[in-house]
């Protein structure tokens, strides 16, 4: 990987994988939900406020996989001093964030005509509410100090103390009993929803997953840019 550490062959890759991920996620995005407002059925016992789970489950599993890539890339930066790790994981924070504000969101929405009430301290929502928490905290800790690098390295430590959550996260509903009703998709023998209704699932989630890519190219990109036009502005300042 450290082949492409250099930031000028970075950017010449990732503005070619850009067109491609942006056009894909408008393709996703748009037969997902398309399939999951107009096509798919209704459910027998949750009736149309089950379309809340085209958005909710994609964005829940879009929370838990970019903390596991911030996680994964500030392991890297820490241990092999990738110098886009860094700037992976910080582009990846707001972004999961998003994800997590919105499955929470989302998630209440579906609550109050399910179980009558916005919000439950169940485990599976309450971890989530901490896995938010673990998103702002990271942004805070990387801004937190004048020496980048000390910033870097406490955000980064913090990203992987808190990716014990993500299991927790994961299990909840089988190890603690909870109002969240358990896995439906990922099940050892085999998704239990509907074919109608996995299809539009499916392609929620991958669009999710592009549209993830296709900002953290960009963000990536712009923090480059940022780096370049930081060091300039210092050598005007000591000649």
């Amino acid at each position: 990987m450290h082949r492409f550490a250099n930031p000028s062959r970075f950017v010449r890759l990732s503005r070619l994988f850009e067109p491609w991920l942006a056009g894909l996620t408008v393709t996703l995005l748009g037969a997902g939900l398309y399939l999951g407002l107009f096509a798919s059925p209704p459910d027998y016992q949750q009736g149309e406020s089950v379309r809340i789970m085209y958005v909710h489950v994609p964005a829940a599993w879009m929370a838990l996989f970019c903390y596991t890539s911030m996680a994964i890339a500030a392991a890297v930066g820490l241990i092999w001093k990738h110098p886009l790790a860094d700037l992976g994981a910080k582009a990846t924070a707001p972004i999961g964030a998003c994800f997590t504000f919105l499955a929470l969101l989302t998630g209440s929405l579906w609550g109050k005509p399910m179980w009558g009430t916005w919000w439950v301290w169940d485990a599976r929502l309450t971890s989530m509410l901490v896995l938010f928490f673990l998103y702002l905290g990271y942004m805070a800790l990387h801004n937190a100090f004048d020496d980048p690098a000390r910033g870097v390295r406490a955000s980064s430590i913090l990203a992987l103390v808190g990716v014990v959550n993500v299991p927790i996260i994961k299990f909840s509903v089988d190890w603690w009993y909870t109002l969240h009703q358990p896995a439906s998709i990922v099940r050892m023998d085999g998704p239990s929803i509907h074919s109608s209704m996995l299809w539009p699932l499916g392609l929620m989630m991958a669009g999710f997953t592009t549209y993830y890519l296709w900002v953290m190219l960009l963000r990536i990109r712009g923090e480059i840019v940022a780096n370049k036009i930081r060091v300039l502005r210092l050598r005007q300042v000591h000649g």
